[in-house]
């Protein structure tokens, strides 16, 4: 994975929390390291998020995806989730935090609040999917994102992203960044039918 994201120049490469060191030793600054943490719903408790957020960045991580707590959200409860993020964005400091809200799982003014929410919070970006849930990124979740979020916060479509068209109307929605394990195979498929057809010459 790191070679690949090497190679092609993506922005990083998330790696399980348990890989990090490894990983980034491995790579040895040629690529950003990034690790997610209250993965899958966020119902950890802030204590242990601030902990994770903390021992990934020891290990190496230079970037922290945080999975915010469902259930506060659910309960209404979006200062307590704001706080949360914060608090998480204090112990990351100078390195990227972004918020993995699910949007498949939102309706749409819990969207648009969370937007609000990772506006004042701090963080570096909003994202939409884990994408181990039931959906990945929308047309429709990007274009609201770009509608509500404040110009500090960047966008990163995640889940579901198949297709190179799929990459490139995303970033054209507004999104800054993709999470996706589907482009690099396409890339490499393109790379080695073009190879092929080339050489055929």
């Amino acid at each position: 994975m790191c070679d690949e994201g090497i190679e092609y120049k993506t922005a990083s490469v998330c790696i399980p929390p348990c890989h990090v060191r490894a990983a980034g030793k491995y790579a040895a600054g040629r690529i950003k390291i990034c690790t997610v943490i209250g993965f899958p719903n966020g119902y950890n408790n802030t204590k242990v998020k601030i902990y994770e957020a903390k021992s990934a960045i020891s290990d190496g991580a230079d970037e922290i995806d945080m999975v915010i707590n469902l259930g506060l959200v659910k309960s209404g409860d979006f200062k307590a989730a704001e706080r949360e993020i914060s608090e998480i964005k204090s112990v990351c400091k100078d390195k990227i935090l972004k918020v993995i809200i699910e949007t498949c799982l939102l309706t749409e003014d819990e969207k648009v609040k969370m937007c609000e929410v990772v506006s004042q919070s701090g963080a570096d970006f909003i994202k939409t999917s884990t994408g181990f849930s039931t959906g990945g990124a929308t047309d429709a979740d990007i274009m609201l994102f770009k509608k509500h979020v404040l110009p500090n916060v960047r966008i990163k479509a995640a889940g579901g992203i198949k297709t190179l068209e799929d990459a490139q109307r995303f970033l054209e929605l507004g999104a800054d960044r993709l999470g996706t394990s589907r482009i690099i195979k396409l890339i490499k498929k393109e790379k080695n039918s073009y190879e092929l057809s080339d050489t055929s010459y």
